[in-house]
């Protein structure tokens, strides 16, 4: 959920961008959210710590309502479930990202993923879902190595009780929309 706009998203320049995820609590959210920007990510300070379920997305302000009542819908046929964030991945040389891997949960992010993406706002993929925790973004290769290094044993546990509705402002930060609660 970085940034905003991408080959294959809908809508216009003047459509509200939204973006769906799971919030990584803090301490962890606060932890990793510190280090992305120690890594020269000025824009991770706008950025909460998450698990994207649908990137970045231009919605027509008509399908708002729509897609507030579907995530409500998502939300209430799907369980909580344990996370496990363990170790770090990257997806170089397609993408210069490092991350944070997620162990456990991975079924269930992608069932998450899937049900909020058939709903009223559509958006197609710049790549396969790969649930995981960006920890740098487009830094020169010295960063990208770091990051891998230093988080390569890290590991913290949640229970993802709930997923995020985001609004992106043109002053680049992403703002809280409304929490649903996973009551499945």
């Amino acid at each position: 959920m970085d940034r905003p706009g991408s080959a294959g998203t809908p809508g216009t320049s003047a459509s509200p961008v939204v973006g769906v995820a799971l919030p990584v609590p803090d301490p962890w959210g606060r932890y990793l959210q510190g280090l992305r920007t120690g890594y020269g990510e000025e824009r991770a300070e706008h950025i909460p710590t998450h698990i994207t379920l649908m990137p970045p997305t231009p919605v027509e302000p008509e399908n708002l309502t729509p897609l507030r009542r579907h995530l409500a819908e998502v939300a209430a046929r799907h369980p909580r479930f344990e996370v496990l964030l363990r170790g770090t991945g990257t997806f170089r040389p397609i993408s210069d990202v490092v991350y944070v891997q997620v162990a456990n949960g991975v079924s269930s992010c992608e069932r998450l993923e899937r049900a909020v993406r058939a709903g009223p706002v559509s958006r197609v993929l710049d790549f396969p879902y790969h649930p995981h925790v960006t920890l740098v973004h487009d830094r020169p290769p010295a960063v990208l190595d770091r990051a891998f290094a230093d988080l390569e044993a890290f590991t913290c546990a949640f229970t993802a009780s709930s997923f995020r509705l985001y609004l992106h402002g043109g002053d680049e930060v992403w703002r809280r929309v409304e929490d649903y609660a996973l009551t499945g």
